[in-house]
């Protein structure tokens, strides 16, 4: 296999990980403000590794010159979902009440009412997200558990094709 060929195939997984992002990503929006399925903090926080990762693959998929710096970059967007996957096995882990979650959890603090008047109509309006309370579970698996499934298998992907090197293709042929 020639390198240029390697280099086109490490690119091309590139290309796949951003658009699993991006779908990833267009997902959650669409739970939140179709189904309006709030997210917690947590959620709000497991959105940012695709938000480091997804520009990361576009510049690898778009720009990377030769194999070793797409693997390098690919190394990066695995190392990041890696991230990922923690953190939203840490969320399942509150869901599950194995861990107690972060103090800014249940909502932020609204801010101070000016009488009495005031503070009834922010009890009416805030809404309150619970991260230990899953706000949707399919096949048994809370999201937070889908993200950490999608966050992981990206991150195979990302560290198998950054492991593929020109010498270890040259061996195979």
């Amino acid at each position: 296999m020639q390198i240029t060929s390697l280099l086109a195939i490490h690119r091309g997984i590139a290309l796949a990980i951003a658009l699993i992002g991006v779908a990833t990503i267009a997902a959650a929006l669409y739970f939140e403000h179709v189904l309006d399925l709030r997210p917690c903090l947590l959620c709000l926080y497991q959105r940012w590794p695709y938000y480091a990762a997804i520009p990361l693959a576009l510049l690898v998929a778009l720009f990377a010159t030769r194999p070793g710096l797409a693997r390098a970059g690919l190394g990066v967007i695995g190392l990041i979902f890696v991230g990922g996957a923690g953190l939203a096995l840490y969320h399942v882990g509150v869901e599950m009440g194995y861990f107690v979650g972060p103090t800014g959890c249940g909502g932020d603090a609204a801010p101070p009412a000016r009488d009495m008047d005031d503070f009834m109509r922010q009890l009416e309006t805030v809404r309150v997200i619970d991260c230990s309370q899953p706000a949707w579970i399919f096949l048994g698996i809370t999201m937070a558990g889908w993200n950490a499934l999608i966050s992981f298998a990206v991150a195979l992907i990302a560290f198998a094709s950054a492991a593929t090197s020109s010498a270890k293709v040259a061996l195979t042929d």
